[in-house]
């Protein structure tokens, strides 16, 4: 069956098969896979499955939809494509290896394990400097990159370790908000589960030994 990649930043998070006739993708809960990401439309785009092709179908999306790197209405996919909807990347492979059932699945929320860590932060700054300009972030209270801020600039912030615990942070036009992706995440001490939850200033999220504080002014 054919089966989709579904990745943020470069980390793949879910392997979904296309086992339906019709998939939809859409930020809002009642799509078969959805994109928590304020540049994806409440209801994006959708597979169809006919015999061994499967087409994709813009749904008048505000952002549109592209395959590879290209606007597109509609278009009969091929091996190897890559879907980009809003910060989401979808690499499509017309055969899947180990077909697994179709169920909904939501994009923030993964049992995939990454072959490669998280990087907390490609370029970590030095505490208080980037709340002094008024950037949220969260700051490294322990863990790697201890003493360090991470800024939330982009929509979806990933962070954690594979095979130990991993979150992701999204900025909302309301503010931000948290969620598991997988392992044990703590956020002030309660466990934390796939479903959003807001952000509020100094909130405490825990990932194993990583401990982050949620900086906001």
């Amino acid at each position: 069956m054919p089966r989709m990649s579904i990745s943020i930043d470069g980390v793949v998070i879910r392997e979904v098969t296309l086992a339906k006739d019709r998939t939809t993708l859409g930020r809002r809960a009642y799509n078969d896979i959805v994109v928590d990401n304020l540049a994806v439309s409440g209801e994006h785009a959708v597979l169809t499955l006919r015999g061994g092709d499967v087409q994709i179908e813009d749904l008048n999306s505000t952002n549109g939809t592209y395959v590879n790197a290209v606007a597109v209405q509609k278009r009969t996919l091929k091996d190897n494509d890559v879907i980009e909807v809003g910060g989401c990347r979808i690499h499509y492979r017309s055969r899947s290896v180990a077909p697994a059932p179709g169920v909904p699945v939501q994009v923030i929320v993964g049992n995939e394990q990454p072959s490669t860590p998280i990087p907390l932060s490609a370029a970590p700054t030095e505490s208080g400097a980037l709340v002094e300009l008024g950037v949220p972030v969260l700051r490294v209270l322990a863990g790697e990159n201890a003493g360090h801020d991470l800024p939330l600039q982009k929509v979806v912030t990933t962070v954690g370790k594979p095979g130990v615990a991993v979150a992701v942070i999204t900025r909302r036009r309301q503010g931000y908000v948290a969620a598991s992706v997988m392992g044990a995440v703590l956020l002030n001490g309660q466990p934390l589960g796939v479903e959003a939850i807001a952000l509020h200033e100094r909130d405490l999220l825990e990932l194993g030994t990583l401990r982050l504080q949620f900086q906001r002014v």
